[in-house]
């Protein structure tokens, strides 16, 4: 089978950190171009921009958007009229209704559009998924509190419009909340914490329910020293279940279940390639919706600036 080319755009950190490596490790997959009009890479094909890289005509197949979010709508769209097939770093967009069309032009032109949602790859969580669907949950507590300087250092547009300020990291959790409940749910309350000097917030107090009523609390900070904190509470009728770690760590009361350190990237690109082989698209909207909810019905509280 010959290998899918694919071409980075936006050789930031998380390209580097994870985008690059898994690709490399990946059997059915090579990296064979860069679009990117600040970073290059030694013995890579180099483009300032994706549209030069399209003009050029250089062999590729398919296009991983690393870029931030307000400007993914547009590359996507440019590139799946092109022919090629789409992974889109999360958040997939800056807002909803921009993915629908690129749904559309990704089914009418036959390619793979495909949101990835790292944090679903993680090895507890389909574990977990398949724990709570035979129990009843009594309560969910989500604590995803980070320090914005380390994961984040010197990324203005994070605090832009768009940008998503602390739900850039809180939607992994939503990732993973809707990938493992039985059931659909719905944020309730929200008090979303802006620095008087940023357009997005630095924390938010979450409260969701479903249609039974059960009691859902998320917790999002940027502003956690230390000992940084990834992690899922459940109670159910058979105890307490944690996903610890952003998912990589599972216990079931103090029992471990799963505790593995397997690289989520490696699994992205994976489904990306059978995707692909299969002709199908998967991009799943439900975590972009709650974030979209969580500021349309949250309440604004103005706290201390920040300074990266």
């Amino acid at each position: 089978m010959t290998a899918i080319r694919v071409a980075i755009v936006g050789l930031g950190k998380i390209a580097r950190d994870q985008h690059i490596p898994a690709i490399s490790d990946t059997d059915g997959i090579e990296l064979a171009a860069i679009a990117d009009p600040h970073a290059s890479m030694d013995g890579i094909a180099h483009f300032a921009t994706l549209d030069e890289l399209l003009a050029a005509k250089h062999p590729i197949d398919a296009v991983a958007l690393c870029t931030p979010p307000q400007t993914r709508r547009a590359l996507a769209a440019s590139a799946l009229r092109a022919g090629k097939h789409v992974l889109l770093e999360k958040p997939p967009g800056a807002t909803v209704s921009e993915l629908a069309p690129l749904i559309a032009v990704a089914r009418q032109g036959g390619r793979t559009l495909f949101a990835a949602w790292h944090s679903r790859f993680a090895p507890a969580v389909e574990p977990a998924r398949a724990f709570l669907g035979e129990r009843q949950i009594k309560s969910v507590v989500v604590e995803w509190k980070e320090d914005v300087r380390v994961w984040h250092p010197g990324q203005a547009w994070i605090w832009e419009p768009g940008g998503f300020g602390v739900f850039d990291p809180g939607i992994n959790a939503l990732s993973i909340m809707t990938r493992i409940l039985p059931r659909p749910f719905f944020v309730t309350e929200a008090e979303l914490s802006f620095p008087r000097n940023r357009a997005a917030p630095i924390a938010a107090d979450l409260t969701f329910a479903d249609e039974t009523g059960l009691p859902i609390r998320a917790e999002f900070d940027w502003r956690q020293t230390g000992t940084q904190t990834w992690d899922i509470r459940i109670e159910t009728e058979a105890g307490r279940l944690t996903l610890a770690s952003g998912g990589r760590r599972l216990l079931h009361d103090d029992r471990t279940v799963v505790d593995e350190q397997k690289a989520e990237y490696r699994a992205i690109y994976r489904h990306f390639i059978e995707l692909i082989a299969n002709g199908v698209s998967d991009v799943d909207l439900s975590p972009l919706a709650h974030v979209a909810d969580a500021f349309m019905l949250g309440r604004r509280r103005d706290v201390e600036p920040f300074e990266d």
